[in-house]
């Protein structure tokens, strides 16, 4: 079930989201969140009006999806980009396409024209995964992220809704 996240679900958002920031290039931040920051970030979400989703499996949260803005600057208020993360157990059911297509629904229900994703060259089922789901290739940006200690490319990928 797709259902909007609560403060209730910090914790479990945390438990899915740190792991990726601490053990992968998924993400090129560093910065392990914290209920406290993920309660005020669902706080900034509803005020602008932009979902985020978590996926669940009786009690369990397996996933989590949210959009926001692309850019600063009124002429990119048409475009969003998105996160998706899931738990490693819930990799390969469907999960992630469902949290893309409430994201995407939403988003077009919006106005918005077109979502973007950002992912990491390390990450080559991330890039599949959004094709699978008809996003396009638009940019490899050679070595535009670090972690690690070392260079990392980054793929952008544009669904127009």
């Amino acid at each position: 079930m797709i259902r909007p996240a609560t403060p209730v679900d910090a914790a479990a958002i945390c438990g899915i989201w740190n792991p990726v920031i601490r053990d992968t290039t998924a993400t090129f931040t560093a910065i392990e969140k914290t209920p406290a920051g993920i309660t005020a970030l669902l706080a900034d979400k509803t005020a602008i009006a932009h979902p985020f989703w978590v996926s669940t499996a009786g009690d369990d949260i397996t996933g989590f999806a949210t959009y926001g803005p692309f850019r600063g600057g009124d002429g990119y208020r048409h475009t969003v980009e998105h996160t998706v993360h899931l738990a490693p157990a819930a990799r390969g059911l469907g999960t992630g396409r469902a949290l893309m297509a409430a994201l995407c629904d939403h988003a077009a229900g919006q106005g918005m024209h077109s979502m973007w994703a950002g992912c990491s060259g390390d990450n080559p089922g991330a890039v599949r995964f959004h094709e699978r789901l008809g996003f396009v290739q638009v940019a490899h940006l050679p070595q535009v992220g670090r972690k690690f200690d070392r260079w990392i490319d980054l793929i952008l990928l544009q669904k127009m809704l």
